[in-house]
């Protein structure tokens, strides 16, 4: 079956924007031509691709998608990042510099890993949009099979057949308390003494959450009470304001720490192999690297300063 690309672009837009509209206004047609034209790709493949006559909302909720018409925007995102890629690789062979890089990173690599990787990179290629887009690990994955972003760093794994995971290096933690916390004066701390305090996590899909999670269960830590936080240095500003204690990367504690704010924690021998993790770089597996993706690879390869 022959797909016509160029209608293809449209429905595509369509669905990205949720709205006919608001396409029309990004592809510099009219509304009645993009309307014509995803009727007449529904017709080509004898697919509902949009569903109308009350699908949904006119307005707020904007155009939906049938199951037919999903399956299809998935597709074609991979399509139109293989374009993209490949316009990319053309402008980088005639000796254009130009170009843009998405990277996305969950939050404590965006905080304490990534930073002298960008501005190196930055240093490098003056003249090359880079941008950054942080979430939870979750998110950051989600946005990568969206095509959203390029590449990502992230602090847990990725469960999806579609995203290569590579080590990329391993982050310290600990378990940080009070100073004048009771807890702090304990050589090593008991887990029915831990379970005993409020612990402050992250939420879940954060790769912080994950790796507290399973040193939990491994040393059978049920604390009574928890609190959530979408940070981790909201986290370390709870923990000196002595809300309760929290497993961290050592680099979020380390300031707190140096001017006795916080206290790490000394846990039994068979917890230290829990406190480390692993960090991972995400590709998409059917999306051959462009230059600048590849350029950055290559910039991760090496040990830079971090703080």
């Amino acid at each position: 079956m022959h797909m016509n690309l160029h209608l293809l672009r449209i429905f595509c837009t369509v669905a990205e924007q949720r709205s006919f509209s608001r396409a029309a206004g990004s592809l510099f047609i009219s509304q009645p031509a993009v309307s014509k034209a995803v009727r007449e790709l529904e017709h080509q493949l004898d697919l509902p691709l949009i569903e109308r006559g009350g699908g949904g909302p006119r307005g707020s909720g904007g155009v939906r998608l049938t199951e037919s018409g999903q399956a299809l925007f998935d597709h074609a995102r991979g399509i139109f990042a293989l374009e993209s890629a490949a316009a990319e690789e053309v402008r980088a062979r005639v000796g254009l510099k130009r170009g843009r890089l998405i990277l996305g990173a969950s939050t404590t690599i965006a905080g304490y890993w990534l930073p002298p990787y960008a501005a190196e990179f930055a240093r490098q290629h003056p003249i090359v949009e880079l941008r950054i887009r942080v979430g939870n690990t979750q998110a950051v994955g989600q946005a990568l099979i969206g095509c959203e972003v390029d590449l990502a760093l992230v602090e847990g794994a990725v469960d999806d057949p579609r995203i290569v995971a590579s080590h990329w290096r391993d982050d310290e933690l600990q378990v940080i308390a009070h100073p004048r916390a009771p807890i702090a004066r304990r050589r090593k701390p008991t887990p029915a003494e831990l379970n005993a305090h409020v612990w402050l996590l992250r939420e879940p899909g954060s790769g912080t959450r994950d790796v507290t999670d399973r040193m939990m269960r491994a040393h059978g830590i049920e604390p009574e009470r928890t609190v959530e936080f979408g940070s981790n240095e909201g986290i370390a500003r709870a923990v000196a304001s002595g809300l309760g204690i929290a497993m961290l990367p050592a680099r979020v504690g380390r300031e707190l720490t140096r001017i006795g704010e916080v206290k790490a924690l000394t846990l039994p021998p068979s917890a230290a192999p829990a406190l480390r993790r692993p960090l991972y770089l995400l590709q998409l597996k059917q999306r051959p690297p462009a230059p600048l993706v590849r350029g950055f690879c290559e910039l991760l390869g090496r040990v830079l300063e971090t703080r």
